[in-house]
């Protein structure tokens, strides 16, 4: 009985430990209220974060344009509570605090990746703190189907032929296609390339 006792103790001790503890938090830095070096700020507590590009393209329900703002979303190591993650917002000018249920779900949010009736904003524009890997939090394989899309179209465009000046390219300006061709895309592209090259030459 007395162990039962201890037991029931120990696993009520840990639920205490844990309530009203999370490890991710949202929220958002308006440029006209933030200290000029509130990025410098917040990479230097090494905390892993994101911070969005800048929403200045967001509206209401209205279509009036909303103020612009930046989305800022830390993942800490350990759970913490409201009050610990509000020193870190606090120290970089942030407005509110918000629990982040889902840490793909919202890191997509920052550049509005699966809200098709508002702007999207560009992938490469997420800033990433402490360590933390945007593209990888963020992929789906859809992603992937969609980015080899957006490169065939690309090299139709572009009459790009070379395998080589695809992947230059996608070091330089899109680092989400990088990402496809370093991992398992290689394949599909140069077959695509190799293809079309042919075609061309044979004039069909």
């Amino acid at each position: 009985m007395a162990n039962n006792n201890m037991v029931s103790e120990t696993k009520a001790s840990k639920k205490v430990y844990g309530a009203g503890r999370t490890r991710n938090f949202a929220s958002v830095v308006y440029p006209d209220s933030a200290p000029p070096d509130w990025r410098e700020q917040l990479a230097l507590r090494c905390i892993p974060a994101f911070v969005s590009p800048l929403h200045d393209r967001d509206t209401n329900p209205e279509g009036e344009v909303k103020k612009p703002h930046w989305h800022v979303m830390v993942m800490f190591d350990n759970v913490k509570t409201d009050a610990q993650a509000q020193e870190v917002f606090t120290a970089i000018g942030g407005v509110g605090l918000e629990r982040v249920n889902s840490v793909r779900g919202y890191a997509r949010y920052l550049c509005h990746l699966d809200n098709p009736e508002k702007h999207r904003y560009l992938i490469g524009d997420v800033c990433s703190c402490g360590g933390a890997d945007y593209l990888e939090v963020i992929s789906l394989q859809t992603d992937k189907y969609a980015a080899i899309g957006e490169m065939i179209d690309y090299c139709k465009a572009n009459d790009v032929f070379s395998y080589a000046l695809l992947l230059e390219y996608a070091r330089g300006e899109r680092p989400d296609w990088f990402r496809v061709l370093c991992s398992s895309g290689t394949i599909v592209v140069k077959e695509y390339l190799k293809s079309r090259a042919w075609t061309v030459q044979s004039g069909r």
